[in-house]
């Protein structure tokens, strides 16, 4: 037994003594203060720079038809989705309505015609008095007053005529009005194209657009020619010109994307959320689709990719290699100048550079640079790198924060071939 107790006690104390070991080790071994990063080489590459926007399909041609006469629909020619032909009768008003107009239009042109010819007469008649006057004051045998009258006369009864042929003309004039409402009871299309939109039913009484806005029939579309009109930030507008590229992505179609190009800017901006914090001011944008595709239908929801800038063979490396930092930062990371002193109030602040860090004997290296275009995952380089250059492009966080000039790095391997792979 006792031979087992001392086993026993040694077992312990070994263990006790190797626990011991890994702690002090663990407590007392040398840290480690280099950041782990990983690196890429600068190389040449096609650049494309690009806008992104999401708007709504709408066709190039698109006629809102509503009637010009009220009254009840007694003829519907056509449904929602059909094709029709230009001059095709698509609807017909029941014409009772403009009927009735019409008699009393011919009516009131008739009764203006007849008070002509009296108007005339009486004319004629005080012209002739007028004349008789006229001559008897001439030969002294008729007063200054009845001639004065008979002139008065004269006059009254030719302005009573002029008005009589007015409100002839205005009678006429509103009697053609009234026929070509009736003729307006019979609606045609005005294009060729699609029935996108169906607002009545057959028998459906509508308000003709002589009376406030009327009613809306219906919506005909030409198919033929589509656009996306879309909406861009403010910030990406003058990156934009006509005759720029787009890719346009329908939500409903995910199998294909659509080739087209912008054919017109507009210069008046839409502004949402107006005031508050979450202010937004676009621009819309219509790109014409050159691609013909049957299964688009107006409204349908799009992403649309313009294509701005393309430059060929450019230095370029990773957009999150690129960061800016303040020229006036020490090592330690301090905006402090370098006579101790704050900068004047009021003097213009420069905006702070692009820099990267090269990788150079396990230091890293602040390194200003002059950028250019970018697209989503490059950026091009215009000064301050050559070709092959070994630059920090990870983590994100290493380059924008940890990082300052002449800091010790090592590579994560582990991360850099996956890096490598991809």
């Amino acid at each position: 037994m006792a031979k087992k107790s001392k086993k026993k006690f040694w077992i312990i104390l070994i263990v006790s003594i190797v626990v011991l070991a890994l702690i002090g080790f663990m407590i007392f071994q040398p840290k480690d203060h280099r950041i782990s990063v990983t690196t890429s080489k600068v190389d040449t590459r096609t650049i494309t720079q690009t806008v992104s926007a999401i708007g709504k399909i709408q066709p190039e041609m698109q006629v809102k038809i509503s009637s010009q006469t009220s009254g009840e629909i007694i003829f519907l020619g056509v449904k929602e989705g059909d094709t029709v032909k230009q001059n095709q009768l698509l609807v017909r008003i029941k014409p009772d309505i403009v009927e009735a107009q019409l008699k009393q239009a011919q009516a009131t042109a008739e009764a203006a015609k007849m008070e002509i010819g009296a108007r005339e007469a009486e004319k004629d008649r005080a012209a002739a008095d007028f004349k008789r006057i006229q001559d008897l004051f001439k030969k002294e045998f008729a007063s200054k007053k009845d001639f004065d009258a008979a002139e008065a006369a004269f006059n009254g009864a030719s302005s009573s005529y002029k008005a009589a042929l007015a409100r002839y003309q205005s009678a006429l004039a509103q009697l053609n009005q009234v026929e070509r409402d009736k003729d307006r009871t019979s609606i045609f299309s005005p294009i060729a194209g699609v029935v996108t939109t169906l607002g009545v039913e057959l028998g459906e009484k509508v308000v003709g657009t002589g009376m406030m806005q009327g009613t809306e029939l219906m919506q005909v579309s030409d198919l033929s020619i589509m656009n996306a009109l879309v909406n861009v930030d403010e910030n990406d507008i003058v990156l934009v010109a006509i005759g720029d590229t787009a890719h346009v992505e329908i939500d409903a179609i995910s199998d294909m994307k659509l080739r087209g190009v912008v054919i017109e800017i507009g210069h008046s901006a839409i502004t949402s959320a107006l005031g508050s914090q979450d202010q937004v001011v676009n621009f819309q944008i219509k790109v014409r689709l050159i691609d013909n595709e049957y299964r688009l239908r107006p409204g349908m929801s799009c992403n649309v990719e313009i294509q701005t800038e393309t430059r060929h063979n450019v230095l370029a490396v990773p957009l999150q290699a690129v960061t800016v930092r303040d020229a006036s930062l020490n090592q330690t990371g301090n905006s402090e100048r370098s006579d101790g002193s704050e900068p004047a109030a009021g003097l213009k602040i420069e905006r702070p550079p692009s820099v990267v860090f090269l990788s150079k004997s396990g230091k890293a290296v602040l390194t200003t640079v002059k950028t250019g275009i970018s697209d989503k995952g490059f950026i091009e380089i215009v000064e301050g790198l050559n070709h092959g250059d070994e630059i920090i492009s990870g983590s994100f966080v290493a380059v924008s924060k940890e990082l300052n000039d002449g800091m010790d790095i090592k590579i994560d391997t582990v991360m850099q071939r996956k890096l490598i792979k991809k």
